[in-house]
């Protein structure tokens, strides 16, 4: 996926989880966060990030931040609509008949349904922006929705549909996604019992540049099966 119109700037604070405050061109402005994630070890006082511009004219902040450089990784995307728009992309590659997003299944709305020679699928997907020591880490702060969502692939997977549960890896390197037992320890429960019970765990790296975000086909844990 691409993005258009970027700017660099400097992070300076995050007054709330919405928005930002950044020097752009020595000037300080208050920018959207694409993010309402923690992201405390990203959004540092001086750090690098990258702004998109919006497409609204009449919005009150001109910029979204998608972006940030963190020292010794590179560059990570914070954009938390990027995941499903990429994974949109790579699913279209991969020989299904029908995909349908935000498909609605029991109490929630599932990222990904498809459908392939009369199977059908069911497909979470998660973003991944913590990285600690080389190695991914998700929730970076608790989601009981998160739960919920591996709840129903477990009731789906036993109904018959193939189910799985993707992590967008959306910075570079890193190739393994592991659940944050400190932050939310029912999420790491929840995605073991959904392993047990046959749902796919999907990991997908991403290449990341200032105006793109795209899938590294050589940091993809697993293709999927039929």
């Amino acid at each position: 996926m691409q993005y258009h119109k970027i700017k660099q700037a400097k992070f300076l604070a995050r007054p709330n989880r919405f928005v930002a405050k950044v020097e752009i061109d020595g000037s300080e402005e208050t920018v959207h966060v694409k993010n309402t994630g923690r992201c405390r070890e990203l959004l540092l006082p001086g750090a690098r990030v990258i702004l998109s511009a919006a497409d609204n004219p009449n919005r009150k902040t001109r910029y979204d931040l998608i972006a940030v450089e963190k020292a010794g990784l590179g560059l990570v995307n914070i954009d938390s609509q990027a995941p499903n728009k990429i994974l949109q992309e790579w699913l279209a590659g991969q020989g299904f008949d029908y995909i349908k997003p935000e498909y609605k299944y029991g109490d929630s709305r599932i990222d990904f349904y498809m459908e392939r020679q009369g199977q059908k699928y069911l497909l979470e997907v998660k973003g991944c922006t913590l990285e600690i020591d080389g190695v991914g880490y998700f929730p970076d702060a608790p989601t009981e929705r998160g739960v919920k969502h591996i709840h129903e692939l477990i009731k789906a997977r036993q109904e018959g549909y193939r189910c799985g549960l993707a992590f967008v890896i959306q910075m570079p390197r890193v190739k393994e996604v592991r659940p944050n037992m400190e932050t939310h320890p029912a999420f790491g429960e929840a995605l073991e019992k959904a392993k047990a019970s046959g749902v796919k765990i999907l990991m997908l790296g991403c290449e990341v540049h200032p105006d793109s975000l795209t899938i590294d086909a050589g940091r993809i844990s697993d293709k999927w099966g039929a």
